[in-house]
């Protein structure tokens, strides 16, 4: 029980003004002043993030001048001097990608502080209106144990009576406008802490994109040593080497056709996708195709005119170190190397994915292998890196469909080079054109 009092209308309207007044310096004096000091530091912060998108936007014309000399050389069939011209220049395009990302890295870092910043700024206008809307309610509530009979007689007049009324309201709508602004002010830290955590995993993609492209130019560096020792720098040793790859990658073609032949897998076309559905994304984020599938040089529709004889896929130019992406989630079914094998010369570094959908991918003449067996993928994922691995005279990327029910994955333990090799193998009926599903 409140004591018997009558306040005096000067107290009233004091103590409900105050409220407002009073609060209203707690907003100015603790949410502005650390904002305006900590308005030159976002200055600067934003001045460093433009800085590293132009240093960035300079480094993506230079991968793109490098991508074009390397693209004019050509990528199969290349003589040893061009061979040797476009790996150095894959080499320095590669080095020019690493130092790209590292911007990248520096940029998000930069805007990870920036985030920061603003998270803070918010924190601290929350703290100051909960203490700003707490205050006043009480302040109000208190005003508001004295009875309207009381605050009549305790004004000298009407015209102090609804002063101290409009004093009334003036705190009300003050509070109202701090519940309000505490609102949006917890929506715009909810948005900027969503932020701050994309861009902590773009971090951990660029640091981890940037360990496989260093891994890409020790590859590139390897092949090019490779190359240089195998031919002792001759062109008629080269030619000599690629005439054995071909012999060679003929002889295990052929022990391939002769076990697919004689497979008899289940496969039913209605567990398979339409053709033309689209449900399949491109593997590359610049796509050239250099070998379409099947007999023919265009053969774009099924049902497919593969029938043991023709190209089982289709290649896409890719210069060493280009980032290879899963044209659909799914579980990667098995990885190899075919490369192990000396003389074994088939798809090199492959990686095939199974789909839920009743297909499966392959991507294969790899440099980089960035996944596991039975590791789940999402669509678009990088999971791996072109390169120039196995039967291969230029760089570029083999990929291919299957129907699931037809195809496993074989490991060779009779062959005559590629002995203990691991490669998918299908029936003829589960080679499918992979332009009827992209």
């Amino acid at each position: 029980m409140m004591p018997n009092r009558k306040p005096s209308s000067l107290i009233i309207t004091v103590l409900w003004l105050s409220a407002w007044l009073t609060t209203a310096g707690i907003v100015f004096g603790l949410a502005f002043a650390p904002a305006a000091v900590r308005a030159e530091t976002a200055a600067e912060i934003k001045t460093k993030i433009e800085s590293r998108n132009k240093d960035i936007a300079q480094l993506q014309e230079e991968i793109r001048s490098y991508q074009k000399q390397i693209d004019a050389l050509g990528s199969e069939a290349m003589s040893l001097s061009a061979t040797i011209k476009s790996l150095d220049l894959t080499r320095k395009k590669l080095e020019t990608n690493i130092s790209l990302t590292q911007n990248k890295i520096a940029a998000k870092n930069l805007e990870l502080e920036q985030l920061e910043g603003k998270i803070g700024d918010k924190e601290v206008e929350i703290s100051d209106n909960k203490r700003i809307i707490i205050q006043t309610y009480a302040r109000i509530n208190e005003a508001g144990n004295v009875s309207l009979p009381e605050l009549i007689l305790s004004n000298s007049s009407v015209s102090e009576f609804f002063d101290s009324l409009e004093g009334l309201a003036l705190v009300q709508r003050g509070l109202y406008d701090n519940i309000s602004s505490l609102k949006d002010t917890k929506l715009a830290l909810e948005t900027n802490k969503l932020a701050s955590e994309k861009a902590k995993a773009e971090l951990v993609g660029l640091n981890r994109q940037l360990g496989s492209e260093r891994a890409a130019v020790l590859a590139t560096v390897n092949e090019q040593k490779r190359l240089l020792a195998e031919t002792n720098k001759s062109e008629a040793s080269y030619k000599k080497l690629v005439a054995t790859k071909q012999a060679e990658q003929k002889a295990f073609e052929d022990e391939i056709h002769s076990y697919e032949s004689q497979l008899n897998l289940l496969v039913n076309p209605d567990m398979i996708p339409k053709t033309g559905s689209g449900v399949l994304i491109w593997p590359l984020d610049n796509v050239y195709i250099t070998q379409y599938f099947g007999n023919t040089s265009f053969a774009t529709a099924n049902p497919q005119v593969y029938n043991g004889r023709g190209h089982t896929g289709i290649d896409f130019r890719a210069s060493i170190g280009t980032p290879v992406r899963s044209s659909l989630s799914g579980v990667v079914q098995g990885t190899g190397n075919t490369d192990a094998i000396r003389g074994c010369y088939s798809y090199g570094k492959w990686i095939m994915i199974k789909h839920p959908n009743g297909l499966s991918t392959l991507y294969a003449h790899l440099s980089l292998q960035n996944v596991i067996i039975g590791q789940e993928v999402k669509t678009g994922q990088v999971i791996g890196y072109s390169g120039n691995t196995g039967y291969s005279t230029g760089p570029h990327l083999h990929f291919g469909v299957y129907a699931t029910q037809g195809v496993k994955i074989q490991t060779f333990s009779t062959s005559v080079n590629c002995r203990g090799a691991v490669i998918p193998v299908a029936d003829y009926k589960a080679y499918l054109n992979p332009l009827s599903f992209l």
